[in-house]
């Protein structure tokens, strides 16, 4: 939308997290639709507002939260002259028993509507992109259950919706007319099973899941169990599974007419999902997208960040970073970078004796070690890809930043774990690279503080030497 003339407004709780996201023309602002006084500035002046808003991660009832910032934001924009509203919900018949999640997400609209602004409602199934719960639920089951006990709700039918066609939807509900602003259902070209859902993800992963049916796990249980395995919370398993057993297809053809979007199948949703996760993965600059050292997820990445601030000029820190691997070393714990590699070249990968460039920098497509450069910007970032035989992908990041007289190093390692083989591979080494890491991080600092006394030392001998002359 940044890119086809329209004027956007964000409104967020914490915006600054989002300054380094969105294109500069892009307005933000601060609220939260509890609050209903902070939504009056953000809504003055604007035609359309989305609503996409979801409480179930909140504490207490999110069904009466997610009420409350319903109607806070339906008058707000009531009172502000905004033209209509644009909000996503979820399938299934009003006529059912349904569960407390799609029945709050049925209710959401009603209250919209309640304020007699043109509202127009997309209810879908699971959305297949990264961030949708259904989707990171699909995708921790298969990368981390090679065989799975499952009850009846992953033989419930649904109807998945791509990323990319359900936000067509959304842009282009600014071109119709407020008039045809109603309820319209959308979903995926296939209609599948839960259960098919994963056998189709682990294809695109080249992983075969073995799914047992079984009677007995209830809502309850089947949600305890998710949270121990799936970075789903167990809360919001449950209330997720509980609308699983629901079948959400589509019933009504009408966004076909109305719209010019033809939904993809899952196959294809599933690939440009994972397609979508590798561009935004290549742009993706750590010191924008994280805030504090730890172990992270990015998808199905596995990401290890860890900052450390020098004084010393962004120019040296990144000189001593562009001299690692080969005769150098790694900084820290070379032997055990050698022993990685010994081990490596015994299962027929490259080793650690493919070395480096004789120079001191580096271009994309140079080998250092058992890596390549995959990404380099001067004093600035270097991105190396493993080559070694795993069971996965990694890479090696490293970025400088400066920050006043001083400068910011922050060392990330990324590994996508194919299956659960790659999980174990990942965690089985916690410790040794807690050392290596740390050490890693901590030589080249020291390294640019060598640097930065080498460079020092014939100044203070110079002006010694001038000194005594005038003497």
């Amino acid at each position: 939308m940044e890119n086809q003339g329209y004027r956007l407004r964000c409104l967020a709780r914490r915006p600054e997290i989002l300054k380094q996201k969105v294109h500069p023309s892009t307005e933000l602002y601060t609220g939260d639709v509890l609050d209903r006084p902070s939504l009056d500035s953000a809504l003055r002046g604007v035609d359309v507002a989305y609503y996409m808003v979801h409480s179930m991660r909140s504490t207490g009832s999110f069904a009466e939260i997610d009420r409350q910032g319903a109607r806070n934001f339906s008058e707000a924009a009531k009172a502000a002259g905004v033209k209509g509203l644009i909000y996503v919900g979820g399938l299934g018949s009003d006529e059912e028993e349904l569960s407390t999640h799609l029945r709050s997400r049925h209710e959401v609209g009603d209250i919209l509507r309640q304020s007699d602004l043109p509202v127009c409602e997309f209810r879908a199934s699971a959305v297949i992109g990264s961030g949708s719960a259904s989707f990171e639920l699909v995708r921790a089951l298969v990368e981390r259950l090679p065989i799975m006990l499952t009850p009846r709700w992953v033989k419930g039918k649904a109807q998945p919706i791509g990323i990319d066609d359900l936000l067509d939807y959304l842009i282009e509900a600014l071109q119709i007319p407020l008039s045809k602003y109603r309820i319209y259902e959308v979903g995926g070209a296939d209609k599948v099973s839960y259960a098919d859902m994963m056998r189709a993800y682990g294809r695109h992963r080249g992983l075969k899941p073995l799914i047992i049916p079984v009677p007995v796990l209830t809502p309850w249980l089947s949600a305890l169990w998710l949270g121990l395995i799936t970075p789903v919370y167990a809360r919001i398993g449950r209330s997720i599974i509980e609308s699983i057993v629901h079948v959400t297809v589509v019933r009504d053809n009408a966004a076909l007419t109305a719209f010019s979007v033809r939904p993809m199948g899952i196959d294809e949703a599933i690939h440009r999902a994972l397609a979508n996760e590798e561009t935004h993965f290549s742009e993706t600059r750590w010191s924008d997208a994280l805030s504090s050292s730890g172990t992270h997820r990015f998808g199905t990445r596995i990401v290890d960040s860890r900052a450390l601030t020098v004084e010393a000029p962004p120019n040296i820190v990144f000189k001593c970073i562009e001299r690692i691997g080969g005769d150098h070393g790694w900084y820290a714990c070379n032997w055990l970078w050698h022993l990685r590699g010994f081990i490596d070249l015994l299962q027929g990968g490259v080793g650690m004796g493919r070395g480096r460039p004789s120079s001191h920098t580096l271009r994309v497509g140079d080998t250092v070690d058992s890596f390549r450069v995959e990404a380099i910007e001067p004093h600035r970032r270097l991105r190396l890809k493993s080559e070694m035989n795993l069971p996965g992908r990694a890479w090696l990041e490293f970025e400088v930043t400066k920050e006043g007289a001083s400068t910011q190093i922050r060392q990330t390692a990324i590994f996508d774990p194919v299956g659960l083989k790659g999980q174990l591979y990942w965690y089985s080494l916690y410790v040794p690279h807690e050392f290596v890491f740390n050490g890693m991080l901590r030589g080249i600092a020291q390294a640019a503080l060598r640097e930065m006394r080498d460079l020092a030392m014939p100044q203070i001998q110079n002006g010694y030497t001038a000194t005594q002359r005038r003497r």
